[in-house]
């Protein structure tokens, strides 16, 4: 890190204990937050490459933790444990998340692709008819989402973020994006069971 960063805000951070510096960013102070990271960011780091195998997505995970550092220092409680403690488990917290969030698109993909290769061989003007229709009916079912449920899984699916990244960007709690992802899904899971009865009783 430069000289010039090191003298910034030292009288407050210089030479502080991870506790003080904590207390320093819930303040606002981004040299105690630059700090944290070069104290800490090895470490943290190695714990989201353990969990992911993937160095890209350990970046990302070291990055959005230390963006959750800087807004939420001031919810650390210094009488249940260390500052070092409180770090992994918000990057291990992180890390999970992303590693489920991935084999959620793994899945979703796998089972795209599974369905494309079981009609690729024989492809009829009837088949890319009923592939159409069946593209309209899961649009049509999104669309019949509350806006609060069929935005996150847009963001998901189509957009490709995590549910982290989708909070952050609603400026939601992660909670409450997972809360109302999941009853998302169970609807369309509804509505799409129901539009394929249909079919088959018209059939």
């Amino acid at each position: 890190m430069p000289d010039g960063q090191d003298r910034v805000n030292t009288s407050s951070t210089g030479g502080a204990d991870d506790r003080a510096l904590l207390r320093a960013v819930s303040a606002g102070d981004k040299e105690a937050l630059r700090q944290l990271y070069a104290r800490h960011s090895a470490v943290l780091f190695a714990l989201a490459l353990r969990v992911l195998s993937d160095r890209a997505e350990a970046e990302d995970v070291l990055q959005e933790a230390f963006v959750q550092i800087w807004r939420t220092a001031g919810s650390f409680d210094e009488g249940r444990g260390k500052p070092l403690g409180w770090l992994i488990m918000l990057t291990r917290s992180r890390a999970i998340d992303r590693l489920r969030s991935r084999k959620t698109r793994a899945r979703v993909t796998e089972s795209v692709a599974k369905d494309t290769s079981q009609t690729a061989e024989a492809t009829t003007p009837a088949d890319e008819a009923l592939a159409s229709e069946a593209q309209r009916t899961v649009r049509h079912a999104l669309k019949s989402l509350p806006s609060e449920q069929r935005v996150p899984i847009e963001m998901a699916y189509f957009g490709g973020l995590t549910q982290f990244e989708i909070a952050q960007q609603l400026s939601q709690p992660l909670g409450t994006v997972k809360t109302r992802m999941r009853n998302g899904m169970m609807r369309l899971r509804e509505q799409l069971g129901g539009a394929a009865g249909k079919g088959e009783h018209s059939s």
